[in-house]
């Protein structure tokens, strides 16, 4: 009787420190979670196990550590379901507001070629009445008269720079026969026995 005796209050003293023991834990187990939330970090087992320095172990163990971890892990991921379904109708709208833009700029670029293709038109039909009023024979006279006309281009200039060629000689000519008379009439004036 005297060994059941001791032993009753060991085991539960025990007991005690053990359940002490598993509080603590559970309570560091809770601090680490709220850490984890308000630094908005992710939250998983081995976060939260290294933060409330307890095993892995511990976490999957205890019904009540499990409990808490795997609340704060579906809240998070909620939370991150929420955020990604709020990312893709941003997306979703940045897409649709692009698609519109593009649509409108496809507008305005089909308003432009028709547009376009009916100034196109307009013009040709001017082409063709111009056309339309020069028969054959006016054109050929037309090109003969411009052919002609380019020759008697090329020929005056021609004739232009030759005519250049004569001025700048008889210009040189001229300084010559100034230079000539200049030292004529100098040798009249001097003094002197005459030649």
């Amino acid at each position: 009787m005297n060994t059941a005796t001791i032993a009753e209050p060991r085991t539960a003293a025990a007991l005690a420190a053990r359940r002490r023991k598993t509080e603590a834990a559970l309570e560091r187990v809770h601090q680490a979670i709220a850490r984890l939330r308000r630094e908005k970090a992710q939250v998983s087992v081995a976060a939260v196990a290294r933060r409330a320095d307890v095993s892995r172990t511990f976490l999957y163990d205890n019904v009540e550590a499990r409990a808490a971890v795997a609340a704060v892990m579906t809240a998070a991921g909620e939370r991150r379901g929420q955020m990604l379904v709020a990312q893709d109708k941003e997306r979703e709208t940045a897409w649709r507001e692009r698609a519109l833009n593009a649509e409108d700029a496809l507008k305005a670029a089909h308003a432009e070629i028709h547009a376009q293709r009916t100034r196109i038109g307009e013009l040709l039909g001017q082409i063709r009445d111009v056309e339309a009023e020069w028969t054959q024979e006016v054109i050929h006279r037309i090109t003969t008269e411009n052919t002609t006309l380019k020759q008697r281009i090329r020929q005056l200039a021609t004739d232009n720079r030759t005519l250049d060629e004569r001025l700048k000689a008889a210009r040189s000519n001229l300084r010559f026969q100034d230079r000539r008379v200049a030292d004529l009439e100098a040798r009249l004036t001097e003094p002197g026995p005459p030649t």
